[in-house]
């Protein structure tokens, strides 16, 4: 029996073959090598597509305005590349530019890239230096906010840009905007407005025409006349130092077309600086601010009465006694005591004579020719600050003999301005407007009052000026009429006598109308040389008088002399015989040839 061999667990080393050797182990190492870098490129792909994952997640999260990050990123990547569209520019009648946009630079931050490169507190300190306005937490959050897209300073001048270019920070970059100008600071501000930073109007003329102005870069061109206008307002402001008051406001208009010449209202802002808007300042007086405005309305009962046939020039009213009514009673500032004519009533501004005949007129005829003269209604000038008419919702006897003199309602100085002009202008009710009007364009107003209504008005109108309150506002040679008002505040509940707002209303020339000249002070106080007087005779009328006296020549009208030398034009006289013993007295029986 033949012994097996023992089992070879090994070769011996002789019997190897080199070459063998080597190329199993190449191999081996080839398989080690693959095995490695497929572990590699395993977990690099697992990598990537985690963070793909969790970058994925991030941008469907919600931000703050409830929109996924991804579109809020888009927006900000849209908002910094997108072109700027240039503001139109805003111009006066004449084409003198009032507000225009002129291009900057603004400084944003990309916050993922800017950190990737910088630190954070080193970036914001050197910014702080060339931009010492920034407030550096404001900076800081905006440089580590993970966001893409963050504005850090809007509208730099160039040097400013050049300083922040010298810095060399990255993640800051600069974007082209357009930043809007007013080169002629407070003087329009109520007219124009302003723009937010992003060129956005939200108030005045710049917000109503956004659409124009901002989508389209269109021009709007007003009725404005820049000439006008600071001669309105320098005057405005003289009355406002002098007799120390709290305001003042005044409105210019063409009483044929309803063009806006000039709007002012005191006090006012600079539009480059719009913080300077808050509180009294950005307020307009002028179609805001509603006022009882006091006996101006007595122009409106006057015609009423007289359109109406209610009464005519010959008829008048005993004022000899005051008017008690409940716990009411109407007295006359300066009482004649006596029975006065239609032309005395309104001459000397009775409230007595005045509230009687508004009570012949009647509530219901009263409310209607209110109404069409739009005093009882928002008026639709282009400005989006326009205050509501203020009026007794039971509209009784009292209400309709108060209301006869401007007393328990309120109403903006804009709506008597044009209220004034439909009564002088032939009874056309005209809509104001601040938009410049076509030479040739067909405007259609509404007929408020009869023709020969609104010639006998204009009479008047002179009267109450040549021989009445409104003395201080005629003009020599350019044939002035108008109204005085003067009215007590509003306060609690009750009427303070120390807060009047004074008025004058003027029409120039009364011959052929052209213009209206509003003026209006709050709070004035009367001064030594005015006797201690603070009424609109006294305080407004001054300013009208100084307004038409710059603007007639400017507008080329020549001055109307009588043949003896007096203010009327000899074609267009009102005779009135006067008391032997008081020749600026008017009497009953009037004999009348009006403008």
């Amino acid at each position: 029996m033949t012994a097996k061999p023992p089992l070879q667990t090994e070769i011996p080393f002789e019997t190897l073959d080199p070459a063998r050797i080597r190329m199993e182990s190449a191999r081996k190492q080839a398989l080690d090598q693959g095995r490695t870098r497929l572990l590699v490129t395993g977990v690099l792909f697992a990598m990537a597509f985690i963070v793909l994952g969790a970058r994925l997640v991030d941008l469907t999260r919600h931000g703050k305005d409830g929109a996924p990050k991804w579109q809020n990123m888009a927006a900000a990547k849209a908002q910094a590349e997108a072109p700027v569209v240039a503001r139109g520019d805003v111009k006066d009648r004449n084409g003198h530019i009032l507000a225009t946009s002129l291009p900057t630079q603004s400084l944003y931050v990309d916050s993922r890239e800017a950190l990737r490169a910088v630190d954070a507190d080193y970036a914001a300190d050197k910014l702080l230096r060339v931009l010492p306005e920034l407030n550096r937490g404001d900076v800081l959050e905006k440089i580590t906010s993970g966001g893409r897209f963050q504005w850090v300073a809007r509208n730099l001048t160039p040097d400013q840009v050049w300083q922040v270019n010298k810095l060399g920070l990255p993640g800051f970059g600069f974007r082209r905007e357009e930043r809007r100008v007013y080169p002629y600071g407070p003087t329009f501000a109520h007219v124009l407005g302003y723009t937010d930073v992003d060129g956005r109007g939200i108030s005045g003329i710049e917000r109503t025409f956004e659409g124009r102005l901002g989508n389209h870069g269109d021009a709007v061109e007003l009725s404005i006349d820049m000439r006008v206008q600071t001669i309105l307002r320098a005057e405005l402001i003289k009355a406002q130092d002098r007799f120390e008051a709290a305001g003042a406001a005044g409105v210019v208009m063409d009483v044929n077309t309803g063009e806006i010449i000039a709007m002012a209202s005191l006090p006012d802002f600079d539009p480059n600086l719009p913080a300077g808007s808050l509180g009294d300042k950005g307020f307009n007086r002028v179609t805001k601010g509603v006022y009882e405005m006091g006996s101006t309305f007595k122009l409106f009962t006057t015609a009423m009465a007289l359109d109406t046939g209610t009464v005519g020039l010959a008829d008048g009213y005993d004022t000899a006694d005051p008017i008690r009514v409940s716990r009411f009673t109407i007295n006359d500032f300066h009482a004649k005591k006596r029975w006065l004519s239609v032309p005395e009533i309104l001459v000397y501004s009775s409230n007595i004579g005045t509230a009687k005949m508004a009570l012949d007129v009647g509530a219901k005829k009263q409310k209607e020719y209110l109404a069409r003269f739009g005093l009882l209604a928002s008026s639709d000038v282009e400005l989006p600050e326009v205050g509501s008419p203020l009026y007794p919702a039971r509209w009784g006897e009292i209400s309709t003999m108060t209301i006869s003199y401007g007393h328990g309602i309120a109403v903006s100085p804009l709506q008597v301005a044009a209220g004034v002009s439909a009564l002088v202008n032939g009874g056309v009710m005209m809509p104001p407007t601040l938009v410049k009007q076509a030479e040739d364009a067909q405007l259609v107003g509404e007929r408020v009052l009869e023709a020969k209504t609104s010639k006998i008005m204009r009479g008047l109108m002179r009267l109450v000026v040549k021989n009445g309150t409104g003395k201080n506002g005629d003009v020599q040679g350019y044939l002035v009429g108008g109204k005085t008002g003067s009215a007590e505040k509003q306060v609690a509940g009750g009427y303070d006598e120390n807060a009047l707002i004074s008025s004058f209303v003027g029409v120039f020339p009364m011959t052929a109308p052209r213009y209206v000249v509003l003026a209006m002070v709050d709070e004035p106080q009367g001064q030594e040389d005015t006797f201690g007087y603070a009424t609109g005779g006294w305080v407004a009328a001054p300013v009208v008088k100084a307004v038409i006296e710059r603007m007639g020549p400017l507008y080329g009208l020549i001055p109307e002399m009588d043949e003896d030398g007096s203010e009327d034009a000899p074609d267009h006289p009102l005779h009135v015989p006067t008391r032997a013993n008081d020749k600026a007295t008017l009497r009953k029986g009037v004999r009348h040839a009006a403008y």
